[in-house]
């Protein structure tokens, strides 16, 4: 399908005579099968330009361009969250990757794997032209984003260049996944290559599978969950599969267990699950705080900040039962950020992923737990959203709820303040969670790039992407790319005119110091004037409606733009808001 970026105009160069440098790092990125590489132009890599555009034809990669590095960066990462696949990205010499390095930050915290091939001016100084290609020329380049990559290179030849790319893919997907950055002097991308080089198959590259739990932990595991009347499953980072949610699901119902998910993570576990408890964040309070405090045995799934958690929910002199942490997250533990979270004191450590251990309990508990009985789906029935004025987030949360019932949809975001159990989840692609890193305009282009991976896997699901107004305007111009690959694409933007988790903060330092709480949006809010959020949306090419604000007329707003999105539009539905958080849950679970 054609994305607007020129690609039907494109024609094959003739010319079998002379092969380049990038000619050959194009055909690495071709034979790793991506459909896409995402970029905004950047003379650094030329080179490699001309040869996906001449070379290859603009297929297998296709060209996206993006009017943002950070763009890019985050229609991979949507995509990664979709697929569980890396897709490359370029980005132009030591300034490209700084604009892009938000985003690469965003996809590391969010273990989202992702190829970032960078470029430099000539290393060699006699090759440089005056001025640009010195102050584009950066030693160690890949130092800017060395803290949150998985691994970084700088390849010497195009011989070389290859191998690092096939390295570099075989990295990202290898889990705990995460980007990688592969920086490519530009004398290597413009040399020509005498004569072709002998490359062994790209198969043989293909990246590690899950490493199998080991057998001493597996079994030790096993006896605390056989002898458990009431074990809590934390369920955290997984992959999209659908068998491995089954599992999940399987694993829950023969233990008898009471589970949660959480808010910042994808979908971990069906919400409408009777041993689903609630959606919980970083607090851990109320039934969900219960449950764990009532739990004769605890299984964390690759939880984030597992070691945190724990003590929250166990602070010194409470009692706490038998902790089995099931994560390979310490792989990519650095010193640079603390993303990693606190050292869980754990009883059982088994350090792979939990998809292969869930599948291995299951297999080991068969005999000693009876046999599951499938639970019933349910969801608690909202009523209708009534009445006139102010639009409340919780009304906003339930209209959403009640419009989309029965909508196959894949939620990529939720803003700050949403409510817990706000939304039906009963399959991986349901909800993509958070950004990852907290980097403020990501929303959109991971909308984006999730949108592009349910066209690219044939699902028939529909992305939306719930954002607050902030983060819309930061990444308002990564709409652009919805309109030019033609992708159904729902932005629904929860528009408080603030940003109001700072301006949250202002409240309660106000009231910790006995200052003006009146004084919170100052410095904070976006008025006077207001943007024009849908004008930012048609100016690019999609459709919007009117500003939403009186409660009377939202149904029918969300109704519309439901239908709009099943007729495959881009859409921006602006629903104007109270400047609030929602400290609790929607409806209640389990």
């Amino acid at each position: 399908m054609p994305n607007g970026n020129g690609a039907a105009r494109t024609a094959q160069h003739q010319d079998a005579e002379t092969l380049y440098g990038s000619d050959l790092i194009a055909e690495a990125l071709r034979e790793q099968n991506f459909p896409y590489i995402c970029l905004n132009p950047g003379a650094s890599f030329r080179g490699l330009h001309d040869s996906i555009v001449n070379h290859l034809g603009n297929q297998r990669p296709e060209m996206i361009v993006c009017m943002h590095e950070e763009h890019a960066v985050g229609i991979a990462q949507g995509y990664a969250k979709i697929t569980d696949r890396a897709l490359p990205v370029a980005v132009h010499s030591n300034v490209g990757l700084m604009h892009a390095s938000m985003g690469i930050f965003n996809a590391w915290c969010d273990r989202a794997p992702m190829l970032v091939i960078g470029a430099t001016g000539p290393v060699d100084a006699a090759k440089r032209r005056p001025w640009i290609e010195w102050i584009h020329t950066t030693n160690d380049q890949g130092g800017l984003v060395r803290g949150y990559t998985k691994w970084d290179d700088q390849p010497g030849s195009a011989e070389a260049a290859v191998e690092s790319i096939r390295r570099g893919v075989f990295l990202a997907n290898t889990r705990p996944c995460a980007p990688v950055y592969v920086n490519l002097d530009v004398s290597v991308q413009e040399a020509e290559i005498a004569e072709r080089p002998h490359f062994d198959p790209v198969s043989l590259t293909a990246a590690a599978g899950d490493a199998e739990p080991p057998a001493e932990a597996l079994e030790q595991a096993a006896g605390i969950l056989a002898r458990a009347d009431r074990p809590f499953i934390f369920c955290g980072r997984g992959t999209r599969d659908i068998g491995a949610w089954q599992d999940r699901i399987t694993l829950a119902e023969m233990l008898n267990a009471r589970t949660t998910a959480h808010m910042k993570l994808a979908a971990g576990f069906p919400t409408t699950h009777p041993a689903f408890v609630a959606e919980t964040g970083w607090r851990l309070k109320g039934r969900v705080l219960e449950e764990i405090r009532a739990a004769d045995a605890i299984l964390m799934l690759d939880w984030l900040d597992a070691g945190n958690t724990l003590k929250l929910a166990f602070p010194a002199g409470v009692e706490r039962p038998p902790v089995i942490n099931v994560s390979n997250d310490f792989h990519i533990h650095r010193g640079w950020n603390m993303d990693y979270g606190g050292l869980p004191h754990v009883d059982v450590n088994i350090p792979t992923t939990p998809e292969p251990t869930v599948r291995r309990l299951i297999e080991r508990l068969t005999e000693e737990r009876p046999a599951p009985v499938p639970a019933t789906l349910s969801f608690p029935a909202l009523p209708p959203v009534s009445g006139t004025g102010e639009i409340g987030l919780m009304d906003l949360a339930r209209a959403f709820a009640t419009v989309s019932e029965n909508r196959k949809l894949s939620i990529t975001g939720r803003p700050l303040g949403w409510p817990t159990n706000g939304n039906r989840i009963e399959h991986p692609h349901d909800f993509l969670g958070h950004t990852g890193g907290g980097g403020l305009g990501a929303g959109p282009s991971i909308a984006v790039g999730a949108a592009l991976g349910l066209r690219e896997i044939g699902s028939e699901r529909r992305a939306v992407a719930i954002l607050g107004d902030g983060d819309y305007t930061m990444g308002a111009t990564a709409l652009w790319n919805a309109a030019t690959l033609r992708l159904p694409l729902l932005f629904l933007v929860a528009n408080n005119h603030s940003y109001y988790n700072d301006e949250n903060h202002q409240i309660h330092i106000a009231r910790d110091r006995g200052r003006p709480v009146e004084n919170a949006p100052i410095g904070q809010r976006m008025e006077q004037p207001a943007p024009d959020l849908p004008a930012l949306a048609r100016a690019q090419g999609l459709e919007a409606g009117e500003p939403v604000t009186d409660l009377r007329d939202l149904p029918a707003a969300l109704e519309k733009a439901f239908d709009r999105l099943e007729a495959g539009a881009a859409y921006v539905l602006d629903v104007h808001v109270r400047p609030e958080y929602i400290d609790q849950a929607m409806v209640e679970l389990g």
